[in-house]
């Protein structure tokens, strides 16, 4: 998978075209866009989009080469004003210098726009340069002037740190994760994925209608604590089932664990976790012995005491790279645990 970096913001015309064709839907099937369109393009946009409206960006010439292999359900970052502004899935890509400048007229003088995709999903998001440029590991100060298509590594790493799931990835799972073949039990169903291979960002969990987006906080307390887990040699995994996508997942000698990270310590967060923890924990691909919700600060005493009294541990951040474990009481841990043995057996 390729991860595109497309400025959004730096000039007035490119303000204009985001607003034109990103902010809001552009209807492809008008006679103006739709006689300009080849047949492969109307089918390919019509089979992506089929209420016949879509988001669009696109890159002019001087980026073909750049853009030779993106190909549908490849990400793209948004970026201007310090900071990356949106993250969005591509969806159809090809060439028509027409449609592009009908779709963003180009000023005199300027150049035409010729490289035209749209995107199936847009999620705002508000990631700093910064926080990107340690992604991928270039200088603090770099402010990514131009169109840039990362690949192998640094989009692995960029896909990691910001844990960015599209829907295409998604996609591929959903007949596995929601059907019912006989013999078949839905532990089986649960596909395990290495951190590396999952992604996402942005303010509460959100799915849309394709991309799923994780609050940004969220993914860096994740990152922090898989660092964690890595300096004792743990591996952190996340696993995809019918219910969602765990935000932690790690076996060891001690047995399997399911954690749910949260962006903050409030009641509605620690409920949050709570709900998803159980949700979760009858799909552990091998079963869980313990559940825990992550949190960058303590929560009250009585939200701890409310997770103790389900069997589900409270880890919370004390300072940088300083995790604190609140175990529930391992009495209280057996009898949920004989609970999430239930809903395993009958789910078989």
């Amino acid at each position: 998978m390729r991860v595109l970096i497309s400025p959004s913001y730096g000039s007035a015309g490119t303000r204009r075209h985001w607003a034109d064709t990103v902010d809001q839907l552009v209807d492809f099937t008008v006679p103006r866009y739709d006689s300009v369109l080849t047949t492969e393009q109307r089918e390919q946009l019509q089979v992506l989009h089929q209420d016949g409206n879509a988001r669009f960006w696109g890159a002019t010439p001087a980026h073909d080469g750049k853009l030779a292999d993106v190909v549908t359900g490849d990400v793209v970052l948004f970026t201007g004003q310090n900071q990356v502004r949106a993250i969005g899935e591509v969806g159809a890509i090809f060439r028509n210098r027409a449609l592009a400048d009908l779709l963003w007229p180009p000023q005199a003088g300027g150049q035409s726009w010729h490289t035209v995709y749209s995107l199936l999903d847009l999620m705002p998001t508000d990631i700093p340069y910064a926080e990107l440029n340690a992604a991928i590991g270039y200088r603090p100060a770099h402010n990514f002037p131009g169109q840039m298509v990362l690949r192998g590594d640094k989009a692995r790493s960029v896909l990691e740190d910001f844990m960015i799931t599209p829907d295409t990835e998604w996609q591929t799972l959903v007949p596995q994760l929601t059907g019912r073949q006989s013999g078949i039990r839905d532990r089986d169903l649960v596909r395990v994925a290495a951190m590396e291979e999952l992604r996402t960002h942005r303010t509460g969990y959100r799915r849309s209608r394709r991309l799923v987006v994780v609050d940004r906080r969220e993914a860096v307390l994740v990152r922090e604590y898989r660092q964690h887990l890595a300096d004792r040699g743990l591996t952190a995994q996340r696993f995809y089932c019918a219910s969602g996508i765990s935000d932690i997942y790690v076996e060891s000698a001690d047995g399997s664990e399911v954690m749910e990270a949260k962006s903050t310590a409030s009641h509605l967060h620690v409920r949050q976790a709570l709900a998803q923890l159980l949700d979760y924990a009858p799909h552990s691909p091998v079963p869980a012995r313990r559940l825990t919700g992550l949190f960058p600060e303590l929560p009250t005493r009585e939200d701890v005491d409310l997770l103790h009294r389900y069997g589900i541990d409270c880890v919370h951040r004390e300072s940088p790279g300083i995790f604190r474990r609140l175990p529930a009481a391992s009495e209280r841990r057996i009898i949920m645990r004989e609970i999430w043995s239930e809903a395993n057996r009958v789910a078989e």
